[in-house]
């Protein structure tokens, strides 16, 4: 985690994020990206390219630069190499892209959550980024000034294909010397007979040098609220998930339980790119 990106647009939840950031940067002495993206009204675009707004761009470009100056210059910043970039792109655009040229190791956002239409019909930017994003997404949902890892939750169908993104959890894990605790959960309309669960968690985990962990079966009425009430039962820092990206109309009759956790859950979540 040696470079990390943190996409702002100056609210306190992207603060939230960018704390977080700083506390992990100055464990590991890692460099911050501070991204901007503005994207600006529809009529706008259309009238730059007509060669007619670029000063109406300009103030805007100049004020963002202006903040972001304000925001790397914060007190809990002090220390840390830090990089400010302003974009004029769609949000998921730009993040996806400066996260390839900056060969970035980890983005951390932050997000206040959607709900009900709001959720079925936009989403979020953050919901958006941990869809699409190669990086794993470090979810920040509040304030925390003592940004301390210790039980990490990792909820999964544990399958080949879910090996590698672990991989990534389980160093993430080290660097905060975390105990993972490895969950299966059991709903209605997936079930499973627990010694057929209790294979699968072992000949996974057979897989891994793990010293730190545990195993655990969980009864819930779907998968999502699940993973919520198992890690509100064991007080856990954070919740790790993989991601399969859907998109278009998979996505809409699929979701995505990384996405819903991103929206729902309180506690921050961290998503890996299967």
């Amino acid at each position: 985690m040696k470079r990390i990106l943190v996409p702002t647009d100056f609210s306190e939840h992207a603060e939230h994020a960018l704390k977080v950031a700083a506390q992990i940067a100055k464990k590991n002495n890692s460099e911050i990206t501070i991204l901007h993206m503005l994207e600006l009204p529809h009529q706008t675009n259309d009238a730059i390219f007509g060669g007619v707004s670029i000063p109406e761009t300009m103030l805007f470009m100049q004020k963002a630069n202006e903040t972001l100056d304000k925001v790397s210059n914060s007190p809990f910043l002090e220390g840390i190499s830090i990089t400010e970039m302003v974009k004029m792109d769609k949000p998921i655009n730009g993040i996806t892209q400066i996260s390839k040229e900056q060969d970035i190791d980890l983005i951390i956002m932050g997000s206040h959550g959607s709900s009900g239409m709001e959720e079925l019909l936009i989403g979020s930017n953050t919901e958006k980024v941990v869809r699409n994003s190669e990086v794993p997404v470090l979810v920040i949902k509040k304030d925390t000034t003592d940004f301390n890892v210790s039980n990490i939750v990792f909820a999964s169908d544990f399958t080949d294909e879910t090996k590698k993104p672990f991989q990534k959890l389980l160093d993430f894990a080290n660097f905060f010397d975390a105990k993972i605790h490895l969950v299966s959960i059991c709903t209605p309309n997936s079930f499973k007979p627990t010694h057929v669960t209790e294979k699968a968690l072992q000949s996974f985990v057979s897989e891994f040098n793990l010293i730190n962990y545990s195993t655990h079966i969980y009864n819930d009425t779907n998968i999502e609220k699940g993973i919520i009430n198992f890690s509100n039962s064991i007080n856990a820092d954070i919740i790790g998930m993989c991601t399969h990206g859907r998109t278009g109309f998979s996505h809409f009759f699929n979701g995505s339980i990384s996405e819903g956790l991103v929206n729902h859950a309180v506690r921050p979540v961290i998503t890996f790119k299967i």
